[in-house]
């Protein structure tokens, strides 16, 4: 019963534990900043459409500088460019929270600097990515990926459950101010790493970009597993439609809003504090492809569900899916990717599992704005399911062979 829970052990290494409590902190104010942006622009247009373009001004920056960023992760000192970009962020969401003092921006200018915040995201994520296996053993490289899960749901239990309280207490001005300061705790983290010299030094701009491409497509689990998870967030991501829900049923109550996306992070918390049953497996791409699978399911049958309750329960099994789907494709990409191109590959990663929800609530949100709700929760859910499948048929590797590093 023990090797079911969640293994404490990369916390005992005490660059990795700052990094983890600064990426958690930092986690938690983003999840409130996230909660006020959707409610500011949805309080200001009454649109789904809108809400589906934060997604776009997120997933933009990732997907035009996503793999630049990977190359210059791959040739310049990691230490340095992670410090940069945390800085940057922190000035971001300083510029935000100044709405306390100069009143609400334009839906426009939000959108704007969420676009500034994610095009540093673009590199701060491959980064953070590579810091990993300079700092735990090889066997503890998947236990590692589950504690930062944890800790991002852990982030989202809180933060959106937290953020609709703020928001209806002192407005959203409140919750970017807490997300600026929670950067500081970030940079703290990030002081604590050593400095990491590259094995090799990546080729500068499109040919950097196109070699990471090239061992992306020519390995097929690497491959098969970023296909899964952009099928299934792409077709399927519901977060969009959360306030036209919350509107429709709910009487647009903020606390209720927070408590959609704290369904999905309940889910994705009981995933990972029970994480040894599957990070101690050795076939993490079947483990994968059954995630991405449930996570469709899920979403289905919260589509239909007839009660409030009943559709929370779904969005909670919809997050333990997406829980097990994530670390297990993180522990396929950083078990056969070789450090020097590890930058590149983790930016691909990102464009993925960041830009692919982004894209899946803006075709969320437009296609409710066409039909409704439901229609567009429906037939992403069966298309999600359905590409999952063709994945597991067309990439044997991902659900017969055991996870080890290529040559």
């Amino acid at each position: 019963m023990k090797r079911a829970f969640i293994d404490l052990g990369p916390l005992r290494v005490l660059t990795y534990r700052r990094l983890w409590i600064g990426q958690v902190l930092s986690g938690f104010g983003g999840q409130l900043t996230f909660v006020a942006v959707m409610f500011q622009v949805w309080d200001q247009t009454s649109s789904p459409a809108w809400t589906g373009a934060v997604g776009l001004a997120q997933a933009l920056p990732l997907i035009v500088l996503g793999l630049f960023a990977g190359t210059l992760v791959d040739r310049l000192e990691r230490r340095k460019i992670y410090l940069v970009t945390t800085l940057g962020q922190l000035l971001v969401a300083s510029v935000m929270a100044s709405q306390l003092v100069i009143g609400r921006v334009p839906v426009g200018v939000l959108l704007a600097l969420v676009a500034v915040q994610a095009s540093l995201g673009a590199t701060a994520g491959p980064v953070a990515r590579t810091v990993l296996p300079k700092l735990l053993s090889r066997d503890q490289l998947a236990a590692g990926l589950a504690l930062n899960r944890i800790g991002f749901q852990g982030a989202m239990l809180l933060g959106p459950a937290l953020g609709g309280v703020i928001i209806g207490a002192w407005g959203v001005g409140v919750c970017y101010l807490v997300d600026a300061l929670t950067f500081l705790a970030a940079l703290y983290g990030v002081l604590g790493l050593p400095r990491m010299q590259l094995e090799s030094t990546a080729k500068p701009g499109l040919r950097g970009v196109w070699d990471g491409l090239t061992f992306v497509v020519a390995t097929p689990v690497i491959r098969g597993a970023l296909i899964t998870d952009l099928a299934a967030t792409v077709l399927s991501m519901p977060i969009s439609l959360f306030p036209v829900l919350n509107a429709e049923r709910f009487g647009n109550n903020p606390r209720t809003l927070g408590l959609f996306l704290t369904a999905i992070a309940v889910g994705g918390v009981v995933a990972s504090l029970f994480s040894g049953t599957f990070t101690r497996l050795p076939r993490h791409g079947l483990v994968m492809l059954c995630g991405s699978a449930v996570w469709g399911i899920a979403l289905l049958l919260f589509a239909f569900a007839p009660s409030a309750w009943l559709a929370l329960l779904w969005l909670a099994v919809a997050g333990a899916a997406d829980t097990v789907a994530v670390v297990s494709r993180s522990t396929i990409v950083q078990l056969h990717t070789p450090s020097d191109l590890l930058g590149r590959v983790s930016a691909a990663e990102q464009i993925v599992g960041q830009a692919g929800p982004d894209l899946g609530n803006l075709r969320g949100g437009v296609v409710a704005q066409l039909t409704s709700p439901v229609a567009s929760l429906a037939s992403g859910a069966l298309l999600c399911v359905a590409a999952v499948a063709a994945v597991a048929a067309s990439t044997p590797g991902l659900r017969r062979s055991a996870v080890t590093q290529d040559a």
